[in-house]
């Protein structure tokens, strides 16, 4: 297992690409949105550990709020990619930094964990599987570190917003809650399919009204067998300078719903 340090995440580039979904052709971000949050990062770590579902070795990327070590003890939510960033791509994304803010504004503490997936989906492809990278390996990934692996969320955005999606609808009850933003989704595809899978977790949905895939998230919103717990429908495109703006509320949401009575 090779350990990056956070001067190397931070310095490291993203490469934009295209990425299928919903039938359109959707291009994300340039390169990271600017960081305007004073909280600093935690413990960020970019390691490497070999996915038997994806039959190679991935990044696998992790951060814990400032002030709480190393993270021991602390639920998880698990972070599905869009198609043009990668674990690498997360500290200059300023997750941690996101997510010290979300603590020192009165959230619950929880970690953030996230492993490459494809750059076209989450689904299941013969040798390649990278949901059940997700729900079978990084809870193993998180458990070695000792982080609470009974609580878990799941984050995405893009493509990953509909991965998170799908596997919250494929495992009922894996996962407490799911944040999608700007879930690549459309009338008819597996997540519309599966929206009755969802009637125990509490879904939180974000989309800007200049995304392409508005429309299509507004009906899944409706197509759910209970109305959305969270979210947001404000001006915004489909890149990191809308999603930055919704991910105070999104991490408020998740660390509710990881809280134990």
């Amino acid at each position: 297992m090779r350990r990056i340090s956070r001067r190397t995440m931070l310095t490291a580039g993203s490469v934009a690409v295209t990425a299928a979904a919903a039938g359109l052709w959707l291009r994300e971000d340039r390169g990271p949105a600017p960081v305007r949050l004073s909280a600093p990062a935690g413990d960020e770590q970019l390691t490497q550990e070999q996915s038997a579902a994806r039959g190679r070795t991935v990044d696998f990327y992790t951060a814990v709020p400032d002030g709480y070590g190393d993270g021991r003890g602390l639920p998880v939510c698990l972070i599905l990619h869009g198609g043009s960033k990668r674990p690498a791509d997360f500290a200059a994304l300023g997750l941690g930094r996101f997510l010290t803010d979300a603590v020192q504004r009165g959230a619950a503490p929880f970690v953030l964990a996230g492993a490459a997936g494809d750059r076209l989906g989450w689904t299941p492809h013969p040798g390649d599987d990278p949901q059940r990278m997700v729900h079978e390996e990084l809870p193993e990934w998180c458990a070695a570190r000792e982080f609470d692996t009974t609580r878990l969320a799941a984050w995405g955005w893009s493509m990953g917003g509909s991965g998170a999606l799908l596997l919250a609808g494929a495992f009922p009850g894996f996962v407490r809650s799911v944040a999608a933003f700007s879930p690549a989704v459309a009338p008819g595809d597996a997540v519309f399919g599966n929206a009755a899978r969802l009637a125990d977790t509490p879904v939180g949905l974000w989309c800007g009204r200049d995304d392409a895939l508005y429309d299509n998230v507004r009906s899944l919103g409706a197509a759910l067998p209970t109305k959305p717990a969270a979210g947001s429908f404000t001006a915004g495109d489909h890149n990191f300078d809308y999603w930055s703006t919704a991910i105070p509320a999104a991490f408020d949401f998740i660390a509710a719903t990881l809280t134990d009575a």
